[in-house]
């Protein structure tokens, strides 16, 4: 019985040569799923309510992408939904595939894809200490958020449905969830 061979950020690199949407999670090229209009839509709105602390300028503020890969490892390339990064700790706007471990992670739950974002991202990124993980799910009207505290996460905020919320690390930031999710 041949070892299991497992995939590098090489490997990676060759399948976004041929448009595939992809990233490298305990070395296994994993496929992503296709955008779909409420994950599109929950992204923009997270993203439009964080803006104003990308633009802080000095120590405070963060950088903020989506769609971006963070290479963890050579076995590690996941493409989270939305990452950020105090400035205080990264002085210069990270570029490319990024080598730098996030202080906050965000993804948006697929169907089909819901032990990817909720387990295996989750012990991920519990394994390289990144200090704060949100979990949204669009149809379902939620977020959980870990915070790292002693090298495990704990729940800080678990929300169903609508209304407006502060959660960590954005304690400034009155989260709009009607608007978040599409609430009329």
């Amino acid at each position: 019985m041949e070892a299991k061979k497992f995939k590098t950020s090489d490997d990676l690199e060759y399948a976004w040569i041929n448009d595939e949407r992809v990233e490298l999670i305990y070395g296994e090229i994993i496929k992503r799923p296709m955008a779909r209009f409420e994950h599109g839509c929950v992204q923009r709105e997270i993203s439009g309510e964080l803006h104003f602390l990308g633009r802080k300028g000095g120590s405070g503020g963060w950088w903020f992408a989506t769609e971006v890969s963070v290479r963890y490892n050579e076995h590690n390339v996941p493409c989270h939904d939305i990452a950020g990064w105090r400035k205080e700790r990264v002085a210069k706007r990270p570029s490319g595939v990024v080598e730098i471990i996030p202080d906050w992670v965000c993804e948006i739950v697929s169907p089909g894809h819901e032990k990817k974002d909720t387990l295996t991202i989750f012990n991920l990124l519990l394994n390289f200490q990144v200090p704060y993980y949100w979990i949204i799910w669009p149809e379902d009207q939620s977020i959980i958020a870990y915070k790292l505290v002693n090298g495990t996460y704990n729940v800080i905020a678990s929300i169903e449905n609508a209304g407006k919320a502060r959660i960590e690390p954005f304690e400034e930031v009155e989260f709009d969830l009607d608007e978040i999710f599409g609430v009329e």
